[in-house]
């Protein structure tokens, strides 16, 4: 837990949670934190399997996963691949709409001078963000040209790569997954003007939703294709499928988590609660599939 990314404090209240649970059951489980050096404290170490609960770069985009499978460690979660792909929020939109799956219009920022071409393709509003971080950090709802400087340049403090992000007027859902198991539809709805960091892991105004108040048609449709995202991007063992559904009824997938949140505030053991499975089992059941052999 922990790691290098700005999603540190997150991942260590996600470690610490996993930990308390592990244990709780009878595990002989040990916290390992981590900074930038993510080889050194697995040298010389008899570990069976690693829970990797470190959200962000180092842990969620392949380098963590390299070193564990070099090191023939198994560990929870997605392969290396998975993980590099998905924690690249651009090569995950051009998977996803190469598989036919419906992903926001976007456009890649190299400079100010890609801002009138930007404001032509997409217009206002729309959402500016790092290529590659998570829990919204870094991101911004602009809505005009000099909101729209701004927060180029407050994502270019997070990533060397920015791109802009058409705005969806519609309602938020995240699909979560456990094993083969797609667990329920959540609806977030917040009073902020987006999902940002403080409506995701400080404020108590947000509303979670589930039963999400969708149909169960539609329901059963949005999981099958977040099943289909999945399968596209080759996630395993666990995850979560971040999505709104637009004014005309259309999925519009944002992005796709490997390393889902495991915090209080976190919607993976709320859709798993609903569906039965208490946060010790969701553990051990993200635990046990460590074991699964990956290709």
């Amino acid at each position: 837990m922990g790691g290098p990314s700005a999603e540190r404090e997150v991942s260590l209240k996600s470690g610490c949670a996993v930990l308390e649970a592990l244990l709780d059951r009878g595990v002989n489980a040990h916290a390992v934190e981590v900074r930038d050096d993510l080889v050194s404290p697995f040298l010389g170490r008899a570990f069976d399997c690693v829970f990797n609960a470190i959200h962000g770069r180092g842990g969620e985009d392949g380098v963590l996963q390299g070193v564990l499978e070099s090191l023939n460690i198994p560990y929870s979660g997605s392969g290396v691949l998975a993980s590099a792909i998905c924690m690249d929020k651009l090569r995950t939109k051009w998977c996803l709409k190469g598989a036919g799956l419906t992903t926001p219009q976007w456009y890649t920022l190299t400079s100010e001078q890609d801002f009138d071409a930007c404001i032509d393709q997409l217009g206002f509003p729309m959402i500016v963000k790092p290529v590659r971080e998570g829990s919204s950090i870094g991101m911004s709802r602009v809505d005009n040209t000099a909101e729209l400087r701004a927060g180029y340049q407050l994502a270019g403090e997070f990533d060397s790569s920015v791109y802009a992000e058409a705005w969806v007027e519609g309602d938020e859902y995240t699909v979560g997954l456990i094993g083969q198991q797609m667990l329920p539809v959540i609806r977030v709805k917040t009073p902020n003007s987006f999902y940002d960091y403080e409506a995701k892991y400080i404020s108590d105004s947000t509303q979670y939703y589930c039963p999400s108040g969708l149909s169960k048609p539609d329901e059963e449709r949005v999981m099958a294709l977040a099943k289909r995202a999945i399968q596209v991007v080759g996630v395993k063992g666990w995850g979560r499928v971040d999505l709104f559904i637009d004014r005309d009824g259309q999925s519009q997938f944002i992005e796709i988590n490997t390393v889902p949140g495991m915090t209080d505030h976190s919607l993976l053991p709320m859709a798993a609660k609903a569906a039965g499975i208490d946060f010790g089992e969701l553990v051990w059941r993200i635990l046990d599939s460590s074991q699964i052999v990956r290709t």
